[in-house]
């Protein structure tokens, strides 16, 4: 058992019958009253992200984690597959525990965060950046140079992205997995 002096960026607690990942926090003294800490916790569960504050010194129940290297392999109607790179095991994980899954791609490396208590998965995330080819590009309109016009592009994961112009098929592409945005081309 731990208090709210424990809270830390990451941290896995046990709240309201859910497991919660804190994702910010603030210490507050007002110039009256009790401290609080302010956190913005999100659900591993359903995803949902909460405002909560906890009262100064309340005992907080924190879920021990480990955070482990995973190559995925494929999907199949079970769910997306990894394999375990120290141990090679393989596991299914749900399409709700993965964040940015259009744009995983066979052989890519990401990081599960594990329950230890059960050995189960919580959360599966991808790299900052992921380079993808493009496999689909319509030709830019020539002239339309004006407030930085953009086109869709798909992806050999089959995600569509805004890109530039000038981009056209077979461009390598590295892409920010957290906001889906182009970031430049990869020679």
């Amino acid at each position: 058992m731990a208090t709210t002096a424990d809270i830390r960026n990451g941290l896995v607690i046990n709240f309201n019958n859910d497991l919660f990942q804190v994702i910010e926090f603030q210490h507050v003294k007002p110039g009256k009253g009790a401290a609080f800490v302010r956190t913005k916790i999100k659900s591993l569960t359903t995803g949902k992200v909460l405002d909560n504050t906890f009262n100064s010194g309340v005992a907080i129940y924190p879920v021990r984690v480990e955070r482990r290297s995973f190559q995925y392999l494929y999907k199949d109607e079970t769910g997306y597959n990894f394999m375990d790179n120290e141990t090679f095991d393989q596991i299914s994980i749900s399409e709700k525990l993965l964040t940015a899954a259009d744009l995983l791609k066979e052989g890519q490396v990401v990081e599960v965060l594990i329950n230890t208590e059960n050995e189960s998965p919580l959360t599966c995330e991808l790299p900052s950046f992921v380079e993808l080819v493009v496999t689909y590009a319509e030709p830019g309109i020539k002239g339309d140079t004006a407030n930085n016009p953009r086109k869709a592009v798909e992806v050999e994961t089959g995600a569509r992205i805004m890109v530039p112009m000038f981009i056209e098929e077979g461009d390598k592409l590295r892409i920010d997995t957290r906001t889906y945005d182009y970031v430049e081309r990869v020679k």
